[in-house]
């Protein structure tokens, strides 16, 4: 395992986004919608947060930037109760936020690394690991929509991703 550089990160970041998108771009509404039960979230939910977590960190951590969708920022912040959560959005509206967020997450790394920020230095090592926490929970939760594809609508799962700068802990793909 190797140190990874931001620019490596962000690769790595492609990777776990081209994943999640293997897992869902073929299902259908109701297969991305599905709960087990109120208490429980379906694949869209899961999609969104991944989503909802990236932006909020790189905003909080790095920009100050505004939302992206306040609505669906409450909707798939995972201090909402399953309960409260509401009615899930369209596919369209999860591949927007989902792209919009990523574009987001590209561009404010990418600043970072051509050290286009105040405090340059300080920034590069809060985004190496801001970098690394946004793979891992894309792929904690990628872990769950996979299951439930293959457990509940009996699809396959695509191969996992391999790297440099992966391995699998706890049944969990992650970047150390």
């Amino acid at each position: 395992m190797t140190t990874a550089t931001l620019a490596e990160l962000l690769a790595e970041y492609d990777r776990a986004l081209d994943y999640t998108d293997q897992l869902w771009s073929d299902l259908t509404t109701e297969q991305v919608h599905w709960r087990a039960s109120e208490q429980a979230s379906g694949i869209g939910w899961h999609l969104g947060h991944q989503a909802a977590v990236a932006h909020f960190m790189v905003r909080n951590l790095t920009a100050a930037e505004p939302p992206i969708d306040a609505e669906l920022d409450r909707l798939m912040d995972s201090a909402t109760p399953e309960s409260d959560r509401g009615e899930l959005p369209t596919l369209d509206r999860l591949r927007w936020y989902r792209d919009t967020v990523s574009e987001r997450v590209r561009f404010r790394i990418a600043e970072i690394d051509a050290g286009r920020v105040g405090a340059p230095t300080q920034l590069r090592v809060v985004a190496m690991t801001l970098m690394v926490s946004v793979i891992n929970h894309e792929y904690q939760h990628s872990q769950w929509i996979g299951e439930t594809r293959l457990g509940v609508h009996e699809l396959a799962v695509p191969v996992v991703p391999v790297s440099d700068h992966l391995t699998v802990i706890d049944g969990y793909v992650v970047v150390q």
